[in-house]
């Protein structure tokens, strides 16, 4: 009988545990903002421009910003050049030309894959910014390659999270 009550209390405790564990994970919000749109065909024509918007709140947080991009195998070189044309709350109009390395030649394709797929995120900031208005960011996504269209690009999008401290 002892053995019954100390089983059924070992158990209320356990539950009680994983009620916790559940309940402070679930509580947890996550920083991030992730949008990816997908290239029509895979491939990306320069007439097409993906546009990003998102709403920031948090003036007070520093920010990293990635430009995403998912590739094929079969994609032709080891970068891609891109003009990303951004609208940040309470500002004008802005431009900035980045070269997103996808290969290395001794190592080949970067980021992460699976089958004949890749995925790349690289920072387009060069340490973490801090907004200084609230409201909608507008990013726009333009691929400036020679090759028109541009082969075996299968998303292109915009990432935005929390710095660490």
């Amino acid at each position: 009988m002892c053995l019954e009550k100390r089983t059924g209390s070992a158990v209320l405790i356990t539950a009680f545990i994983w009620g916790m564990v559940v309940c402070g994970s679930s509580c947890k919000t996550v920083d991030v903002f992730e949008k990816n749109v997908s290239i029509p065909g895979q491939q990306w024509e320069h007439a097409f421009t993906p546009v990003i918007s998102f709403n920031i709140s948090d003036t007070l947080s520093l920010y990293n910003i990635y430009v995403t991009l998912r590739h094929t195998y079969a994609y032709n070189y080891n970068n891609i050049w891109l003009n990303l044309h951004f609208q940040l709350p309470g500002d004008t109009a802005k431009e900035q030309k980045v070269d997103i390395l996808l290969a290395d030649n001794n190592k080949g394709w970067l980021g992460t894959g699976m089958d004949d797929l890749y995925e790349v995120r690289r920072l387009i900031t060069p340490q973490p910014y801090r907004f200084k208005n609230s409201g909608k960011c507008t990013f726009t996504l333009e691929q400036v390659m020679r090759e028109n269209p541009l082969k075996h690009v299968m998303n292109a999008g915009i990432r935005v999270e929390k710095a660490e401290r």
